[in-house]
């Protein structure tokens, strides 16, 4: 395969990740329910934690479920053609859901999608993301601390599953995921934030 060619497979990887990955799920679910624009509930995010605070449980669980899935539909899209394309994939979601071009590049925080880009990736990652979150989340009830401390760990896990490459992408997505949580992390340390399914 030429560079050339490869170029361009990475570049499509990137923009087809980022489609996917721009697909608003809790917008158009709760639009869909009656509940009007979720980006007026609550802390004003499009994610399944917002969407749970409309006390449609349901539909706080096909958010998650359709946030995670774009991003390991991405990644194993891409993969389908190269490991370095899933990687690039995963970052082309994870970029969709935060900045989606239907909704003025105003998107979520990430959560499920990292989730769901690990699940392509690496499928135990993903479990190891999963079981640090219901722990904390269990214990604490803060769902934004116990994301911040599943995808902090989440490049470590990668690394010790022996994949480098797959934990620097890691890394990158954790960073962006904490700089979207910078308003939370601010009321984490007021004691202000809101807890799991603590209504607006």
């Amino acid at each position: 395969m030429s560079d050339d060619v490869h170029l361009l497979l990475l570049l499509a990887a990137l923009v087809v990740g980022y489609l996917l990955g721009s697909i608003p799920f809790g917008f158009i679910f709760t639009r869909m329910a009656g509940l009007g624009d979720i980006r007026k509930v609550g802390s004003g995010n499009i994610g399944a934690t917002n969407v749970l605070r409309t006390g449609r449980k349901g539909l706080a669980a096909a958010t998650l479920v359709g946030d995670a899935l774009k991003g390991t539909a991405a990644v194993l899209i891409a993969r389908h053609f190269g490991n370095d394309l899933g990687a690039v994939a995963a970052l082309g979601a994870f970029l969709g859901h935060l900045f989606p071009v239907w909704l003025k590049f105003q998107g979520g925080k990430g959560v499920a999608t990292f989730l769901g880009v690990l699940l392509g990736l690496q499928p135990l990652a993903a479990l190891a993301f999963a079981l640090i979150w219901l722990a904390l989340a269990y214990l604490t009830r803060y769902s934004s601390l116990s994301a911040l401390v599943a995808s902090a760990a989440s490049p470590i896990v990668l690394w010790l599953l022996g994949a480098p490459g797959t934990a620097g992408v890691a890394f990158v997505l954790a960073a962006l995921l904490w700089w979207k949580h910078s308003e939370n992390i601010n009321r984490l340390l007021d004691g202000t934030e809101g807890k799991i399914g603590q209504k607006s």
